[in-house]
């Protein structure tokens, strides 16, 4: 007998796989259902809450018989928070999971069979990492299920991340567990200033109001914190009071900015930056190498997983320093400058004007003589490479490389890539383009976000 699968519908369900995208998956006669909240292993009732031709999606109503490899997750938002939605979930099977997904996405979407892909590196720390975290505000907050009944509560304003789904309601919360305990600290003594202020808090419908969001920065090896106050005006009468606050309760704090913002998206990115207290910049360690990062630089959110990574980008380039590199997309020249040292040059290229200002300032502070960056679009700068390098290192976004950019590196032609990625599907596509003229060998999981289902991957390619 044949089950119909409806919107609304409540099933039994045993979980069997764990899908790319954090998802249990469960199998109705044949039919796949993607499971929110679930793991391999748990039998549950599930509302499915989306039903489609070839799948439905569903979420856990009642967990009838726990999987091994479930743990009760420590943060009081797990499940209603979208930030690291795995906190239930084994950290050893995540590393596993995580692997799987890389080789999965080899070969089902690279169509690449029996590339050897290692276990995933763990992050030295699972909760704790991140050395960035935003916080957005809304004069409208997301209710948990326990407030919903109490009369006293107000649905007010609130300083938090969103729930998944929602965009103009946030989630008020105490505290993130993926963020060092100074970063509570901060956020709590930045909710009551906001919620005293007679600056109205931003609304995110009406797009009206003064409070939009809250930037922190730590350095993880010099124990600075930076905070970014993003405003949609600029009012230092209002907010420059709160910086002396905070930079004379806490000496961790030694930068404090106010980046200003009339534009309506949801960017916690300013038009222009004001300086408030301290300096302008904190500084942070990878290695031997030392890096000044502004309000609004690119750089890896887990420092010490960033070590790890570049540590395997390293040992997979094999620089003797007889070498001459290229970092495509190389951003404020992190990787350029941790290659340097091994490589006879290195040439950076990027398109965000600012990263590669950053890149070159960086390179200054570290007394780096070999790095250079052209900037503007790939597509067309790579056109200004002289030298054929012997190593390529490629870390695209997310969306992978542009089809003329692949082009361009086989007709360089270079003797070894070595490819970063942060999304294992367009690593894949982007390795089938290639596959023809090069051989892909190990490819090394990276994790530096526990408790999510995302991944680092660094790929070793050589040349046929």
């Amino acid at each position: 007998m044949t089950i119909k699968i409806k919107r609304g519908h409540i099933l039994e369900l045993s979980i069997s796989d764990m899908a790319f995208g954090g998802k249990g998956v469960a199998k109705i006669d044949g039919f796949t259902v993607f499971v929110d909240m679930g793991v391999p292993e748990d039998v549950v009732t599930a509302r499915i809450t989306k039903k489609k031709k070839n799948y439905a999606e569903a979420r856990v109503v009642d967990l009838l018989s726990a999987s091994p490899f479930r743990q009760p997750a420590p943060c009081p938002y797990s499940g209603i928070c979208g930030g690291c939605k795995w906190q239930f979930l084994d950290y050893q099977k995540q590393l596993e999971y995580k692997r799987s997904h890389v080789q999965e996405s080899l070969e089902h979407i690279g169509g690449m069979q029996g590339v050897n892909v290692l276990p995933t590196l763990g992050s030295l720390k699972q909760f704790a990492y991140r050395n960035k975290m935003e916080f957005s505000c809304s004069d409208k907050r997301w209710l948990l299920p326990e407030e919903m009944s109490r009369e006293t509560v107000e649905p007010g304003f609130g300083i938090g991340l969103h729930v998944p789904g929602t965009f103009y309601k946030v989630l008020d919360i105490d505290a993130c567990l993926l963020q060092p305990e100074r970063g509570n600290e901060i956020l709590d003594d930045v909710r009551a200033y906001i919620r005293s202020s007679p600056a109205p808090v931003y609304g995110l419908r009406s797009h009206k109001g003064y409070w939009r969001f809250l930037m922190l920065r730590h350095s993880v090896a010099l124990d600075q914190w930076m905070v970014n106050i993003i405003t949609a005006i600029e009012d230092q009468k209002t907010v420059a009071p709160l910086a002396r606050l905070l930079v004379d309760k806490y000496p961790e704090i030694t930068a404090v900015v106010n980046n200003i913002t009339a534009k309506k998206s949801g960017v916690a990115i300013g038009e222009y930056e004001i300086h408030l207290a301290g300096k302008s910049t904190i500084t942070e360690r990878i290695g031997e190498f030392e890096f000044d990062i502004s309000a609004n630089s690119f750089f890896q959110t887990n420092t010490r997983g960033a070590k790890t990574l570049y540590d395997v980008a390293k040992r997979f380039a094999g620089l003797t320093g007889a070498e001459n590199v290229v970092d495509l997309y190389c951003g404020t020249g992190t990787i350029a400058i941790y290659l340097s040292d091994m490589a006879k040059s290195v040439v950076g290229l990027e398109m965000v004007t600012d990263a590669v200002q950053d890149a070159k300032k960086n390179c200054e502070k570290n007394g780096v003589g070999n790095v250079r960056f052209i900037t503007g679009d790939i597509r067309f700068t790579m056109d200004q490479i002289e030298t054929v390098p012997e190593v390529m290192i490629i870390d695209p976004p997310r969306a992978g490389m542009h089809k003329d950019v692949v082009k361009k590196v086989l007709e360089l032609a270079p003797a070894k890539i070595v490819y970063v990625s942060c999304n294992p599907a367009t690593m894949a596509r982007d390795l089938a383009l290639i596959k023809d003229h090069y051989t892909v060998g190990d490819v090394q999981p990276v994790d530096m976000f526990p408790h999510t289902y995302h991944i680092e991957s660094v790929a070793a390619l050589i040349r046929k």
